[in-house]
């Protein structure tokens, strides 16, 4: 299937900059660069009814977090989504995803916790991992605080977020009740994924070479992220796992490996759905104000977060 018409825009307008990509910049400059594009095209963000920023305890010192609450609930508790931005584990921030946060907030009637986890190359791998499963934890303990209720807690992430949102499901099994993955990272592998060689070239917004870059700010030892913490798609055993929402885009290299996670979930007996939205491609969901797919995937993924957490 070819770029669906939105996307083929957004790309042209791109391309026409001609600007530099991820791997070509260094870490300041992409932070900043990856900030202006989401002001671009993240479109309007909605009124929320109460975001509230904190501090709560992590493994090495205080996690910022936002705590976004769509409405006065009476004291009733709501489900609660512990959120985890992307961006490479390297760029990205609670600003970045402050739209998506306001709007599953208020289109899946939850309180959202975004965690603003430690980024590399300052903080090398499990440093931002270890963060997201910290304050994962002390949601679930501290969820009546939040007006939330601790056995309706879901994860979710975007790209490296959607990473971080398996490895949590997995460390803690049993406590989370449903996990939504967007195009996820889930394997380090020198796996030759067919959606790597054909829409890794630097077209699609997402190059091989942009992810080699932010693997390389990652760590220092590659072979430390193909355990499971690093790679979730190689765990031995994912039975009995939150049931899941896989959702990825056709014209994405991070689409099979996203795809075989979804598969492995499913053959191991544990409730999942995958979706592709075929014409777009890597990070539609944080680009609605132009991507038609964003504003459909974003639709999507709320009404099947807020049915799952009824």
């Amino acid at each position: 299937m070819s770029l669906d018409a939105t996307t083929a825009a957004m790309m042209q307008n791109l391309a026409a900059q001609n600007g530099p990509a991820f791997h070509q910049l260094d870490v300041p400059t992409a932070r900043a660069m990856f900030g202006q594009l989401v002001q671009m095209v993240g479109g309007e963000k909605e009124s929320i009814h109460k975001s509230e920023d904190r501090s709560i305890p992590g493994p090495n010192g205080e996690i910022p977090i936002r705590v976004y609450t769509p409405r006065d609930t009476g004291g009733a508790a709501l489900p609660v989504l512990v959120l985890f931005h992307g961006g490479g584990w390297v760029i990205g921030d609670l600003d970045s995803h402050d739209g998506m946060c306001r709007y599953f907030a208020n289109h899946a009637d939850v309180v959202v916790v975004a965690v603003d986890y430690r980024l590399a190359p300052e903080h090398k791998f499990p440093a931002g991992h270890d963060d997201c499963i910290a304050a994962t934890e002390w949601v679930l303990a501290n969820a009546a605080s939040l007006g939330a209720d601790a056995k309706r807690l879901a994860v979710t992430g975007d790209s490296a977020g959607g990473n971080m949102a398996a490895v949590v499901a997995q460390q803690l099994a049993g406590k989370v009740a449903f996990q939504l993955l967007i195009y996820p990272a889930t394997d380090f592998s020198d796996t030759a994924y067919e959606s790597r060689a054909k829409f890794g070239t630097g077209e699609y917004l997402l190059s091989n070479e942009d992810m080699a870059w932010f693997g390389g700010h990652l760590t220092d030892d590659p072979a430390s992220l193909l355990d499971p913490k690093g790679s979730p798609l190689a765990a031995a055993d994912v039975a009995g796992l939150a049931p899941a929402l896989v959702v990825t885009a056709g014209h994405d290299p991070l689409r099979d490996e996203g795809k075989a996670y979804a598969d492995k979930l499913a053959a191991a007996g544990v409730k999942t759905e995958y979706k592709c939205f075929d014409g777009t491609i890597h990070g539609f969901a944080t680009f609605p104000g132009v991507l038609e797919a964003g504003r459909e995937g974003m639709a999507f993924m709320s009404e099947r977060l807020k049915a799952a957490l009824a």
